[in-house]
């Protein structure tokens, strides 16, 4: 058994923010019903080729999923995404502004038609507001967000390397969802939720807006360092590689000197007394850890941070982190199928004691066409039809 076991969620989804969501609950037993577009599909399936000549994007998003392809403008298609609504208990959608409203599918049309049903939109910056009609992509909320004023080099800002803002607004549809569900087996009733990327990115954006809006100043960009606590980040060692540490609090700075600069003296020196000290002193400090440092090899440093107990870490590259050894030691990877043969996909990372999560296979666009309007009621003669007018 899988908590979600006997849920059923209907999703007009594309790209990643949705897909994110849908994917965790399907990994938790749901049955996710992926609509797209005949002939076509979700548009990430076709960002890349790199995966066994799929998508890396659609990969990662969409395991455990079914397809039905559906041109939702044909009013045949209306009446059989209603067919399924009326048994869904969650209808998720990213579209653009306004276009689920076109289609006769708004709010307030839901709401009446299917008062169990949990209907969550996913936008760039909300339903309403001056940017309600603004396009939004992972990049360009990170600017509005102001993520990429903090992120980069001194002189140069920069994007995050990875889709956060549709991470984020995905990972709150998810547990909103989650919440929902919950409410609903109280109530009875259904919920509507509503997230914006922009909402979901600036919730993470929490320690810059209060740092900046309270002490006046902008937190300086300083590439992989911390911008408030040093030292907080990446040194150079001898043999030319690169091993980030941390430290927290005066106990670890006082440890941090006697066992790894193995100067015990440094930690009475008035200039590195506290962290704003530190960071005050900061271009001296560097200097005194990168000649002890530079002596060293990377592993002569990490093995003297293990033994102080101070945070610390390797620059691993992202292949690096596919053959990472905690990952193997903990078996968190597992084979999916796909319609281009086996990938290997990891683990969600909640791990619930007693339950697999789902990794079922990445569904061929439109592979459940017929299974899915034959459960609706639709006979083969009427689902060919469709077929050769393009309505699936």
């Amino acid at each position: 058994m899988r908590p979600l076991d006997g849920i059923t969620v209907v999703a007009l989804e594309q790209a990643v923010a949705a897909p994110f969501a849908t994917r965790q609950l399907a990994e938790l037993g749901a049955r996710v019903i992926k609509i797209e577009r005949p002939k076509v599909g979700d548009f990430a399936r076709h960002y890349d080729t790199t995966v066994n000549g799929m998508s890396s994007h659609f990969v990662w998003c969409n395991h455990s999923k079914e397809s039905l392809t559906l041109n939702v403008k044909e009013p045949e298609a209306k009446e059989i995404l209603d067919q399924l609504l009326a048994k869904a208990d969650v209808f998720i959608q990213n579209f653009g502004p306004g276009a689920i409203d076109r289609l006769g599918f708004g709010i307030d049309v839901l709401k009446e038609k299917y008062p169990q049903l949990i209907i969550c939109s996913i936008s760039g910056y909300g339903e309403n507001g001056p940017y309600r009609e603004k396009k939004a992509y992972d990049l360009l909320v990170q600017c509005e967000a102001g993520l990429v004023s903090v992120t980069g080099s001194e002189e140069v800002p920069s994007k995050v390397g990875i889709s956060v803002a549709d991470i984020a607004a995905g990972m709150y549809a998810y547990s909103g969802i989650l919440s929902a569900l919950i409410a609903r087996s109280r109530t009875g009733k259904g919920s509507v939720l509503e997230i914006s990327m922009l909402e979901a990115l600036g919730e993470w954006m929490g320690f810059p807006l209060y740092y900046t809006n309270y002490s006046g100043n902008e937190p300086k960009r300083n590439g992989a360092s911390h911008a408030t606590i040093y030292p907080y980040g990446p040194f150079r060692t001898g043999n030319d590689k690169t091993v980030f540490l941390a430290i927290q609090n005066e106990r670890e700075w006082a440890m941090f000197c006697n066992q790894v600069l193995q100067q015990p003296e440094r930690s009475d020196d008035a200039r590195f007394a506290t962290n704003s000290d530190r960071l005050q002193n900061k271009s001296v400090l560097q200097g005194i850890i990168d000649e002890v440092f530079l002596q060293l090899t990377a592993e002569e440093v990490i093995a003297r941070l293990e033994q102080a107990k101070i945070a610390n870490a390797r620059l691993n590259t992202v292949q690096d982190f596919w053959e990472h050894p905690q990952l193997k030691a903990r078996n968190r990877w597992r084979q999916v199928e796909t319609p281009a043969g086996p990938v290997q996909s990891l683990l969600p990372p909640v791990t619930m004691e007693g339950v697999e999560p789902c990794m079922g296979p990445i569904p061929a666009l439109g592979q459940h066409n017929e299974k899915i309007l034959l459960e609706c009621g639709f006979d083969a003669q009427t689902i060919r039809k469709w077929k050769e007018a393009g309505v699936v």
